[in-house]
This record gives structure tokens, C-alpha cells and sequence, in this order.
């Protein structure tokens, strides 16, 4: 069977949201750390190379997208989909803009499809500005992101400034006239010259008449939650292999750890309600202040009870996350948490832990990276967009890797249970 879709994605989290999405639809889903080095082509129908390219230099992220694109083409991918975070996450600068353009140029596009709804984790667009539950994008928690904090919830304005293409909406009143409707909208959009193209969807059947509209296009871009609308696409072409089981068995028992490492509200209430039934290892200011005295203490706190799993933190409210800053810069802060929770991590594997749930869109690329990790199978769901996931390899470890908004204050506790 051919592969269906070729995915990139800008963060580890953020292509384990999209692989889980693809596995509901029921696509066999091979998540590939960083874009392999051979052309070797995995049993699967959707490969989603997963690339930490959210917050480096644009240029950066031009390069390592482009190449994650040259591998889909020569492992034959019909479709390629370029797959960032379901609120957008990104500065001014780039990198969405900058990435777009590129892989559209390299795919010689007019018109390319940006949507980052996913109406089951509370993203809507509506006008072409994006919600967060029921505030604007930029009155969520995402104001205060570290990193890419979101100030304005107009993703017209968003992507223009940061994109080289002219930058539209398509409203929910074409959207709801259905998939025909919505391709003679892009047609008129295309006729002012290349362009991007902001679509509105409020409910996962919009995100269904987006995906029929968009079957045979090249290229699309958006968050996980667009990848709803594709596989009934693949299924009718005869693509998909319907007799193969999506999911794989998830790894059982064992000792078990969470890292979280991001700062977001949802994860912030996740630590607290599991403090209340495991010991918990905050890293503070003086920890990243010196990265192999903090690793060493947390490896030898655990060592004193080696049965139960564990928690170690860094989700600190926001006032403290920008003590962190000031003192050692936003840049230098995050890269010494990574540091901390990735060596951890991998401390943690090298003692005999078999199961990791890691917070955090940058703490889950560190992790995955240190601990050498090249390929993941896509097990059980343990809340939409996070699944268990199973290294390859003599001893397999699982994995979820979570991002930082998304689960109920129970994630950490369910995911441990289905588990055990």
C-alpha cells in the first residue's frame, strides 16, 4: 500500500496530537524522530516526521522542514501535510509563515489551506480569529507563553506578518455550503496570485467538509485536527489498508515517571492533582542555575523507593517562569530546563523505567532526542491528541508525550492506570 500522507510537524508533542488523530481515523501511523537518514519506507499509511523547528531560527526551520519534505517525496507520499500547534504558536518572525511559504514554493502551490482548528480540544476559527475555548486566542493562557507568547487572535494578521504571500479568509458561510463551495472559493482567492488561506471551522463537520475539499491538493497545512476531514479521502482511493489494526499494544507495568516541563494552566492543575498521590521533584531556580547538580539530585531522589512512579516538575506559574527569564534569559532558561528533564529522562531509562509521560512541546523533543529515540509506533488514546506511544527496540519504553494545554486535571493519573 502506498503511503497515504506525509506529515511534518514542528514539535514532537504536536506530531503525536496529529498521529493519535490519524490512528482515530483508523490510519496506520509511523512517527519518525527527526527525517531519517535512509529511504527505507515504513509499513504504514501515514509517516509524520516530527522536527523541533517551532522556535529556532527561521532559517533553520526552512531547511530541516524542506528536507522532512524531500524524504516524503522520494518514500512516495500522495499527500504532504505541514503540521503546527492548534493555537499557532509563533512569533512575528515566523517560523509558520516562513515554513509555509517554502514548502508551497517547493510544491509549486497558488493557493495553501491554513487551519489550526480542532473544535475537540475547544480550537475554533470563527472570522478568521481563533478561539481558545470561549475566549480569543490572545485572553487565553497563550499570552503568557515563554516562548511564543499570542497577542493578536486575527490569524489573517498573524500569518501576514510573517509570510511573504497574500494572506485570506474563507468564512464558515462557504464552509457550511460544503466541500464544492469551498473549492470554488480557493479558485477565487487564487485569481489575485498565490496566496495563503485562512478557513473558518467551528465543529468537526467543518473539518470534514475541509478535508473533502482539499482531496488531490498537494499541500496543506493546519493542526491536528485537520487531519479529521483526510482518511475517508485516502479510504475511497483504496489507499488505506483496511484489514491491519492502527494501534499497537501499549507497553504494561513497570516503573514510571512524569516530566513536566511545561508552564501552561492545563498542566499547572495536572501536577497539582497528582501531588496529592505521588512524591514530586520541583526543579526551581537554583536547579537551572547548575544542570548537572540538579540531574544528580533528582537521579538519586528517585533511587530511594524503587517501586512507585514519580513526578518531577517545573511548572511553575507565570510570575516565576519570568524570574527564570530575567535572570538567565528566555532563551538560556528554557535550553537548562531541556537539559535537566531530557538527561532525567534518560537516567531514568538507564535505572529500569519502562513508561515516560512527558509535558511540554520543547521538554518532549529534549527528552526524545537525548534518549535517542528514532521511531514510534502509535498505541491506545489516553485523551484526544495524546496517545501512548512504543519505542522500537530490544526493550521498548512507552511514551506519551503531552502538550502543555491539552488533557483534564486527571491526564497524568488515567494515563498511569491503562498502563499498570
Amino acid at each position: 500500500m502506498p503511503v497515504a500522507l506525509g506529515a511534518i510537524a514542528d514539535d514532537f508533542s504536536g506530531a503525536t496530537d496529529l498521529a493519535d488523530t490519524l490512528v482515530a481515523g483508523g490510519m496506520r501511523t509511523v512517527q519518525m524522530i527527526g527525517t531519517p537518514q535512509s529511504d527505507d519506507v515504513p509499513d504504514a499509511d501515514a509517516v509524520v516526521v516530527a522536527l523541533k523547528t517551532r522556535s529556532i531560527d527561521a532559517d533553520d526551520a526552512v531547511a530541516q522542514s524542506l528536507a522532512a519534505l524531500h524524504y516524503l517525496e522520494r518514500i512516495g507520499a500522495k499527500q504532504i501535510l505541514f503540521k503546527y500547534c492548534s493555537t499557532f504558536d509563533s512569533t512575528p518572525r515566523g517560523n509558520i509563515g516562513p515554513v509555509g511559504d517554502a514548502l508551497a514554493d517547493a510544491c509549486d502551490q497558488a493557493i495553501t489551506v491554513f487551519c489550526p482548528a480542532y473544535p475537540a480540544n475547544g480550537r475554533t476559527i470563527f472570522r478568521g480569529y481563533l478561539f481558545v475555548g470561549d475566549v480569543l486566542l490572545s485572553e487565553s493562557g497563550m499570552r503568557d507563553h515563554p516562548l511564543t507568547p499570542m497577542h493578536d487572535a486575527n490569524l489573517v494578521r498573524a500569518l501576514a506578518a510573517q509570510s511573504g504571500r497574500h494572506v485570506a479568509s474563507v468564512g464558515l458561510d462557504d464552509v457550511r455550503r460544503g466541500a464544492d463551495a469551498l473549492r470554488a472559493a480557493f479558485a477565487r482567492e487564487a485569481l489575485a496570485g498565490p496566496a495563503h488561506v485562512i478557513v473558518d471551522a467551528t465543529e468537526e463537520d467543518d473539518l470534514r467538509t475541509l478535508g473533502a475539499a482539499l482531496d488531490g491538493t498537494r499541500l496543506l497545512t493546519g493542526g491536528a485536527g485537520i487531519a479529521v476531514g483526510l482518511p475517508e479521502n485516502y479510504r475511497r482511493r483504496g489507499w488505506l489498508a483496511s484489514d491491519a489494526a492502527s494501534i499497537a499494544a501499549p507497553v504494561r507495568g513497570g516503573r514510571a515517571a512524569v516530566l513536566a516541563g511545561s508552564a501552561s494552566g492545563a498542566t499547572r492543575a495536572q501536577v497539582a492533582e497528582l501531588r496529592r498521590s505521588l512524591r514530586a521533584f520541583d526543579i526551581t531556580q537554583e536547579h537551572i542555575a547548575d544542570t548537572d547538580r540538579a540531574v544528580a539530585a533528582v537521579l538519586q531522589w528517585a533511587s530511594e523507593d524503587g517501586e512507585e512512579a514519580v513526578l518531577v516538575t517545573a511548572s511553575a506559574d507565570p510570575h516565576v517562569v519570568r524570574r527564570n527569564q530575567e535572570r538567565f534569559g528566555a532563551a538560556e532558561a528554557g535550553r537548562r530546563v531541556e537539559s535537566i528533564f531530557a538527561r532525567v529522562a534518560a537516567g531514568f531509562v538507564r535505572a529500569g523505567f519502562q513508561r515516560l509521560i512527558v509535558a511540554g512541546g520543547e521538554t518532549s523533543g529534549a527528552v526524545v532526542s537525548e534518549l535517542g529515540v528514532r521511531r514510534l509506533r502509535i498505541g491506545p488514546r489516553i485523551a484526544t491528541g495524546v496517545p501512548w506511544m512504543i519505542t522500537e527496540g530490544t526493550r521498548p519504553i512507552g511514551l506519551a508525550l503531552k502538550s502543555g494545554n491539552f488533557g483534564a486535571p486527571d491526564f497524568f493519573a488515567r494515563a498511569l492506570e491503562m498502563t499498570a
